[in-house]
């Protein structure tokens, strides 16, 4: 149990992160997998109009430290070119 005073606030702020990660974690992954269901059903013009959330989403997350620059980079990269290649196969 913490004892000073400012380790209960480090307790309590570091909750309050955790919730926070989570719930944007949570609302990338659900997009991600939106993009890539709309993917596989062939859904090109859908799923580019949700590039733009999705990048958007992914440069925030990169941003403040939820995931790494370089990942979020490779998963802009992998969805711009799953899309491209279906809309190439149609």
């Amino acid at each position: 149990m913490p004892i000073t005073k400012s380790a209960k606030k480090a307790i309590r702020q570091s909750q309050r992160r955790k919730i926070r990660n989570l719930r944007k974690n949570k609302v990338l992954k659900d997009l991600l997998k939106k993009v890539a269901n709309l993917i596989l059903e062939k859904k090109t013009e859908e799923a580019k109009k949700l590039l733009s959330k999705t990048y958007k989403l992914l440069d925030k997350a990169a941003k403040t430290g939820l995931i790494k620059k370089n990942t979020a980079s490779r998963k802009k990269a992998r969805i711009t070119k799953a899309i491209e290649r279906t809309k190439s196969q149609q």
